[in-house]
């Protein structure tokens, strides 16, 4: 129960997390954050699993832990699964990442509402990452680059990573490698769990069976 507990605080503070979702939208051909909401839905049966082997294991339930047990196992499959799924299309999913990237683009020079939002989240990464533009740097800001250009002025003139552009003394690292160094950092953290999740579940699957062997040999 605990560690269902962990699962659904961890993934949850990832989902709400902002950073990443701002730059891939859902309508783009992908989602940053299905593997989150597979770790939440885990992590919520796992807490109902561990209250149901708790519950066999106090009462002495064979029916209980044999319950337990089979969903736990489930579980476990579920994960072994896709993780041979993630590893098998993780080029095409930094293909899409990286076409996805490249479209929204074209936002920053834009007018509409939708674009004028990816505007308002890029420049609160610029000020946080220090960066400028999406991929291209500041040129990535087209017209709109004068209006928008104080998250990305540098501080000091005599900084080598700035260069001079429009006027403007501005960064001259794209932050399409921060958005990049982000989603590897939370994948990381799913990783972990997932490898954390496992061994713990194994411990389970074995410390269940040998209860339900040992209230059948009573």
């Amino acid at each position: 129960m605990l560690c269902g507990i962990l699962i659904l605080a961890m993934a949850i503070w990832l989902r709400v997390s902002k950073a990443e979702q701002e730059f891939v939208h859902e309508d783009s051909g992908m989602h940053p954050y299905i593997a989150v909401n597979i770790l939440i839905a885990v992590g919520a049966t796992i807490m109902i699993l561990g209250f149901l082997g708790c519950c066999g294991a106090m009462k002495e339930s064979r029916c209980m832990l044999l319950v337990f047990f089979i969903g736990l196992l489930l579980i476990l499959l579920l994960q072994v699964a896709a993780g041979i799924v993630g590893v098998t299309y993780r080029s095409e999913y930094e293909h899409i990442l990286n076409e996805t990237l490249h479209n929204n683009v074209d936002l920053l020079s834009g007018t509409d509402e939708k674009a004028k939002s990816f505007q308002k989240a890029l420049i609160n990464f610029q000020k946080e990452f220090k960066c400028c533009g999406l991929i291209d740097g500041a040129s990535d800001w087209g017209s709109n680059f004068q209006q928008n250009s104080e998250s990305c002025e540098c501080s000091d003139m005599s900084d080598s990573s700035c260069i001079s552009y429009e006027g403007k003394h501005v960064y001259k690292q794209a932050c399409v490698v921060f958005i990049k160094d982000l989603i590897k950092k939370h994948l990381v953290v799913i990783i972990g769990i997932a490898f954390g999740m496992a061994f713990i579940e194994i411990l389970g699957l074995i410390f269940s069976m040998v209860l339900f062997c040992q209230i059948g040999n009573k």
